[in-house]
């Protein structure tokens, strides 16, 4: 019985079996191994008779790993995202009107903000926090409401704290 790094190393036998057949194109050049888990040997895996390049972290489908599964990184990365375009809006929209803000705010920072509040939680207050300043930085845009408290402004656009 296949078991382990044993097993990996036969899947990437097999492919590389595929890709000599001409079955599909693959680039060897962008594969690396993530090593994750504690214990792990560091196990060094080939594609034909080329090794695998090890790497700290890698990127798919948005996401960031890294070898020690932290997903405060993650949110931090998408804290910094809701920032950048909380900045961007600040300086191309010309309306600070309510309305203006809040679509633009719920349209294009909502979703980096609850993505990241889905990842990390309860858990990580200090993420939480961060990304809590930034929607008082949001909502802090529209006129009329800058003298209003954080609670005030968040009733009136029906908006929520992330608890």
């Amino acid at each position: 019985m296949v078991v382990g790094w044993d097993a990996i190393q036969r899947d990437l036998d097999r492919l590389e079996e595929c890709i000599c057949g001409k079955i599909m194109k693959f680039n060897k050049a962008k594969c690396k191994v993530l090593h994750i888990s504690q214990g792990n040997h560091l196990y060094q895996y080939t594609l034909g008779n080329e090794w695998i390049e090890s790497s700290p972290e890698e990127q798919a489908l948005g996401i960031l790993v890294y070898k020690k599964l932290d997903l405060s990184e993650q949110c931090v990365l998408a804290m910094q995202k809701a920032s950048c375009v909380l900045g961007c809006i600040k300086r191309s929209v010309a309306s600070k009107s309510r309305e203006v803000i809040v679509s633009s705010y719920s349209t294009l920072m909502r979703p980096h903000r609850e993505y990241c509040f889905q990842l990390c939680g309860h858990e990580h207050k200090k993420d939480t926090d961060q990304l809590e300043q930034v929607q008082m930085r949001a909502t802090k845009m529209i006129r009329g409401m800058e003298h209003l408290s954080y609670e005030v402004r968040l009733r009136e656009l029906g908006l929520f704290i992330l608890e």
